[in-house]
């Protein structure tokens, strides 16, 4: 579908060319003084030195042209030569009973669907989900929704960290405490447990004990690789216990994702590719890619126009053993050998920027990827407290992502019965979490992703402001007029809209319009916080109609209808604004 402002530049630029001009010269914007107009064209002002001739005169030729335009309620030549332009009410109207009838409210769908793979999440197992994890999740989850709405294919990897020093650790640190157990028993025959000899609360313990322990004692960081080799070489012991590893805190890890109403079509890590890593390495060698550097083998991919070093890409050290790089590269051409993709989408911490850099430049120079396979990094800040340092509970520690949303559930909970006293015990339960994700998710998204922030609960759990509880508030309003509409036996989905009669209906409108251009550009950019700042200046402007018109009481009843369907198709652009952020809204608040 195109768009509005598309629309009206054809129109302008036709004028232009009728006028004798160039019809280039009539690109629309939006106005920068919406109190004058709508939009506006300088294009009269750009082609004055090259017509010789004062921009008002042409101006003032176009402007003449366009008189009696039925898309257009005035365009008006201004000097020193500018074109104000307001578009009819009909045609505003027209255009959002189109969009309402287009396919993804008007968002442009590619004729082929585009395949991607998006790389969100990277938890470690046996590790709690902890602040540093929500940013990734967030803005992973929501860009996956984006770019689904605007035809692309989209599978959502969490590629977790399952195989590296780590599970050594923990296997170590198990047989210190349990040494009977038969995982440990070199002459054990016969199946191991089904079950795990250990729980998610006391396998998140064990970690921190086995880490702190290698970090002074030489000989226990000693026998925590030997077990991490023994496990990536096939010990049956251990890659049983490495499986219950796995199970315990995947089981947990979903419990926690569903919390924050995050969801992956691919559970895999690092572990998945240990057997492509020789294969690929053997190519890298054959072909050329690689050279041995220090004992190391390394890929150089350095280029002439790089205006900072940028060091070799390291596949394996001098030891042989693989690195970070290589588990990514290896991913890369299994995900490639898979699934064929177009593009491929990491949300990362931005201060990876540089070890990305690398390694999309290395499997290009490889040929792991085609040369027309996109490859995107988005690099996102530090989620900080008010103090400006990486946010930390008051004992200084870094909080359990299931104790955030816990702790602000609780927030919006008591204000929620405040609000609501005859409400049931789960309905409110059930409205706290998603204001409180509303309060979670649209705080981090409404910030540019590469942006550090401050995360400031007392504003974010705000009614009021650019929040996601004022997003939701206003949502309610919308519901809960509609539903008393229907209750007098009518159907706000069958209301017909009528042409804007006040500046606050028309600037609603106009605002609606918008939709399609917030989402694209969302996908094309892949900013989400686009999408957020559209949505809240759709609900400052749907208030701002609220205040000032009355709706159920309207006597009119063909005007009373026209307003309801405005507050339908409204609540309909809310709703899928915020489901691709990531949340829903309740029915009441």
């Amino acid at each position: 579908m195109e768009k509005v402002i598309d629309l009206i530049s054809k129109e302008v630029a036709d004028a232009f060319e009728a006028a004798g001009y160039e019809s280039r010269l009539g690109r629309v914007t939006l106005s920068n003084r919406p109190d004058l107009c709508e939009y506006q064209c300088n294009g009269a002002m750009a082609g004055a030195k090259e017509y010789h001739k004062a921009p008002f005169m042409i101006a003032d030729e176009v402007a003449e042209k366009l008189q009696g335009n039925e898309m257009f309620a005035s365009v008006e030549s201004v000097k020193p030569g500018f074109l104000n332009i307001k578009v009819s009410k009909d045609f505003v109207r027209h255009y959002i009973v189109k969009m309402m009838h287009e396919k993804k409210l008007g968002v442009e769908q590619p004729g082929h669907a585009p395949e991607f793979i998006i790389d969100y999440g990277g938890p470690n197992v046996a590790k709690p989900l902890h602040v540093g994890h929500l940013r990734s999740a967030v803005i992973g989850e929501s860009l996956k929704r984006i770019l689904r709405y605007t035809g692309h294919k989209v599978t959502g990897d969490i590629h977790m960290g399952d195989w590296g020093l780590q599970m050594g650790l923990i296997i170590t640190e198990l047989h210190h405490q349990h040494p009977e157990l038969p995982y440990f028993d070199e002459n054990h025959t016969g199946p191991y447990p089904k079950e795990a000899p250990f729980t998610i609360s006391e396998l998140e313990k064990i970690y921190p004990e086995a880490s702190g322990k290698s970090k002074e004692d030489e000989a226990y960081k000693a026998e925590a690789m030997e077990a991490t080799k023994q496990l990536q070489n096939g010990h049956k012991g251990y890659r049983a216990l490495w499986h219950h590893i796995l199970d315990v805190s995947v089981t947990d890890l979903k419990k926690n994702y569903k919390n924050l109403n995050v969801d992956f079509d691919l559970w895999r890590g690092e572990s998945d590719v240990h057997e492509v890593i020789p294969g690929m390495v053997e190519y890298m060698k054959q072909h050329g890619y690689a050279h041995e550097s220090q004992g190391a083998l390394v890929v150089d991919v350095a280029e002439e126009t790089d205006a900072k070093e940028i060091p070799p890409c390291m596949i394996l050290k001098s030891d042989g053993a693989s690195l970070y790089n290589t588990t990514d590269l290896a991913t890369i051409q299994q995900r490639m050998d898979e699934f064929h993709p177009d593009g491929l989408v990491y949300v990362v911490d931005k201060r990876q920027e540089l070890y990305f850099t690398q390694v999309f430049r290395c499997a290009r120079k490889t040929k792991l990827v085609l040369p027309e396979t996109e490859l995107h990094f988005v690099g996102f800040g530090t989620m900080n407290g008010k103090d400006g340092k990486p946010f930390k509970t008051r004992q200084g520690g870094v909080p359990r992502l299931e104790n955030l949303i816990a702790e602000i559930d609780e927030q919006m909970y008591g204000r929620i019965k405040e609000g609501n006293p005859e409400i049931t015990e789960e309905e409110a339960r059930k409205t706290a979490h998603q204001v409180a994700l509303s309060a979670i998710k649209y705080g981090d998204l409404s910030n540019q992703p590469s942006k550090d922030y401050v995360f400031d609960i007392e504003k974010f759990t705000s009614f009021e402001g650019d929040t996601g509880p004022y997003i939701l508030y206003t949502i309610v309003r919308i519901k809960s007029i509609l539903a008393k509409y229907e209750q007098e036996g009518k159907s706000a989905k069958q209301a017909l809209l009528n042409a804007p009669g006040s500046d606050t209906e028309k600037s609603l409108m106009l605002q609606l319009t918008k939709f399609a251009d917030s989402v694209e550009s969302a996908s094309r950019e892949l900013m989400p916080n686009r999408i957020c700042a559209y949505i809240y200046e759709l609900s400052n402007d749907f208030n701002s109609f609220y205040h000032e018109t009355k709706i159920l009481t309207e006597p009119d009843q063909d005007k009373k209808e026209g307003y309801i369907a405005l507050l339908y198709i409204t609540l309909k652009v809310l709703e899928t604004g915020i489901d691709l952020l990531g949340f829903t809204a309740p029915d009441r608040m």
